[in-house]
């Protein structure tokens, strides 16, 4: 079973970041372009939120708020729930499972964003893990 930090190592990836200070419509703009839910918010280097499609859904659109008037930081979720990356991908799946939500960063010891995981990363990963099980299998009662 694969640690977060080998499956970002071997998908190596930045994770799409905004400031607070920008606006809800132009964090939108991004996730559109790369066709990704959520992106951190950064701050001096440092993380001070996620932003994702369902604080949009929940704390824009029901409000009846402009997303070119709000700001991420207005509607951001700050406490951020994170994975260290010593984390395997089925204890992360389960805690986001367990938490209800769909994306995680993963943060060194010093706080440090190292990357994000989505849900989807974790299912492709077990499935992935699944796969090589069974052709392990196979190949052990074709022998």
């Amino acid at each position: 079973m694969k640690t977060l930090k080998q499956m970002l190592e071997e998908h190596p990836r930045a994770p799409l970041s905004v400031s607070p200070e920008d606006s809800v419509f132009s964090a939108l703009e991004l996730m559109a372009k790369h066709d990704i839910g959520a992106v951190l918010a950064m701050h001096d280097g440092k993380l001070a939120g996620i932003f994702s499609e369902r604080d949009y859904a929940r704390k824009i659109i029901l409000l009846g708020k402009s997303s070119k008037e709000t700001l991420v930081r207005e509607i951001m979720t700050e406490k951020v729930l994170y994975a260290q990356p010593s984390m395997t991908s089925d204890q992360a799946m389960a805690l986001m499972t367990d938490k209800r939500i769909r994306h995680l960063p993963v943060l060194d010891a010093n706080q440090k964003v190292l990357g994000m995981v989505s849900i989807g990363d974790l299912v492709k990963e077990t499935i992935s893990q699944h796969a090589f099980l069974i052709k392990q299998l196979e190949q052990y009662i074709a022998s």
